[in-house]
């Protein structure tokens, strides 16, 4: 006869507990890890993530020019793709797409096209506007292939900008208009006037404001 010892029933629910309360802990543990691990570093404001800033010349976004400043006598209403070029603490050229939010677009059109809300005294000429190029409604690059000369339309979800009216929205789901750049003519190339005149993507007014003065006081 096979003799055996009785189990004690507190000892075995204790076993239990204590064994799904150690593994509760190790899916903590190696939840909590991979959530550090993905987790964006915190934002650290360099100079090539900077917005435009005044001075700062615009150059092609395009692969195949990347870099070259844009000539005024290239343009047309045709969306052309830019990136702000400024100044690294050296003196260097150091163009600003550590944030590809900084991404541009860049029309011309005949005098008298471009009408409010833009703002004409932010333009060159009333001829030759510049507007970021990142979409309100997801963070989308509005520029693409397929866009038609003097529109702007979103490859992601279809939002529409007229930006002879301000690039304000004339179709799909974005909630505003595309920011305003105020530039400037310095020779053939084209210079930023200053900040963009309203918030752009991804910014609130009041982070965009904040924005600014962290801006501000790096440059000083």
């Amino acid at each position: 006869m096979t003799r055996y010892r009785k189990q004690d029933p507190e000892l075995t629910r204790r076993r239990f507990i204590n064994a799904a309360m150690g593994t509760t802990a190790t899916v903590g543990i190696v939840s909590l890890v991979g959530v550090l691990g993905t987790a964006n570093p915190v934002f650290r404001l360099t100079r090539d993530k900077m917005p435009p800033v005044e001075g700062d010349i615009l150059v092609h976004a395009a692969a195949s020019q990347e870099g070259d400043p844009i000539k005024i006598s290239e343009l047309s209403d045709q969306l052309v793709r830019a990136w702000p070029m400024g100044k690294d603490k050296e003196g260097n050229n150091l163009i600003r797409k550590g944030d590809p939010n900084n991404v541009l677009a860049i029309f011309r059109f005949p005098a008298g096209k471009i009408i409010a809300p833009t703002n004409i005294e932010a333009t060159i000429n009333g001829e030759i506007v510049a507007y970021s190029d990142v979409c309100t409604h997801a963070g989308c690059s509005v520029a693409d292939d397929d866009q038609t000369a003097g529109q702007m339309k979103c490859p992601c979800h279809s939002g529409q900008y007229d930006p002879k009216r301000g690039c304000m929205v004339v179709g799909g789901p974005p909630p505003r208009a595309l920011a305003q750049l105020p530039i400037k003519q310095q020779d053939d190339n084209l210079v930023v006037g200053g900040f963009f005149l309203e918030n752009p993507y991804p910014f609130t007014e009041a982070e965009w404001e904040a924005r600014k003065e962290a801006v501000k006081a790096q440059l000083a």
